[in-house]
């Protein structure tokens, strides 16, 4: 067991896990799918989705620099990482990646869609690279962990005790307790609460409030990958942090209320 900790402690931050895309993709919102019980029996595919995704991302960028930004669609990146099945693999292993990843991925976003220099998208390019092969490397060391019974098995639904409209408020209080946390100096355990919040409550929803409002799912993804975690880890003010989680928990309340109409619905069908 001491050399467990040993190769854990030596990883570190290798223990990120990253992001790969698939050659079928399957649909990333909603339920984890059960190929996170079977890391071992989809290392290759999540190779060959590392390096599809590196591929994407360089053709895209690469048009970008010779062409301009009206060459290129940057919401293409969000639709390649949301479209692959290793988008389970790390969310349900270490978040902190996927947020990095969601990070890097925006970072080109931005770049492209304000039309600044070639070089700074590369430079976010880089970023997302290093995230990518960083986390392939800690799932494949995942696996070895799960085949010898060391990880739990992943349930494929976070908020079977409450219902959707319930876990919007749990999740508006999660995010009241990112505040207080980061009021007490507490970065790292707040940035772990955002990181728990998304994996185990908003992604039990999302399935459910992609069909009644895509770009609202893609906001609070983006809030809860990449806006929450930088005011965060950029050391900015607890009002600034505040606001941030004041305007999530408004598109949240939005949510639910979309959600609350979802729920009716099944309700009056059935």
């Amino acid at each position: 067991m001491n050399s467990l900790y040993k190769s854990v402690k030596t990883l570190g931050v290798s223990l990120l896990f990253a992001s790969a895309f698939s050659f079928q993709p399957a649909f990333a919102n909603g339920p984890i799918g059960e190929h996170v019980n079977h890391l071992q029996e989809n290392l290759k595919d999540y190779s060959e989705e590392v390096q599809w995704m590196i591929g994407k991302v360089d053709a895209m960028v690469s048009d970008y620099e010779a062409k301009g930004n009206k060459a290129v669609n940057s919401d293409d990146l969000v639709e390649y990482w949301e479209s692959v099945k290793f988008h389970s693999a790390i969310e349900t292993n270490y978040v902190p990646v996927y947020a990095s990843i969601w990070q890097g991925l925006y970072g080109i976003k931005m770049a492209i869609d304000n039309k600044a220099p070639a070089a700074e998208a590369r430079k976010q390019q880089e970023a997302l690279n290093a995230a990518l092969w960083q986390g392939l490397g800690a799932v494949k060391l995942a696996a070895q962990f799960q085949q010898k019974g060391l990880l739990q098995s992943v349930k494929a639904t976070a908020t079977e005790t409450m219902t959707q409209s319930a876990t919007m408020d749990e999740i508006k209080h999660k995010l009241d307790r990112v505040v207080a946390k980061y009021a007490e100096r507490l970065g790292d355990e707040a940035t772990q609460i955002v990181h728990d919040t998304y994996l185990h409550l908003f992604e039990g929803v999302e399935g459910t409030l992609i069909e009644q409002d895509a770009n609202l799912v893609e906001e609070l993804e983006k809030d809860f990958n990449v806006t929450l975690p930088k005011a965060i880890a950029d050391n900015q003010s607890v009002d600034d942090v505040r606001a941030v989680v004041v305007a999530m928990q408004s598109k949240l309340d939005r949510a639910k209320k979309l959600i609350e109409k979802a729920e009716k619905a099944r309700k009056d069908v059935f």
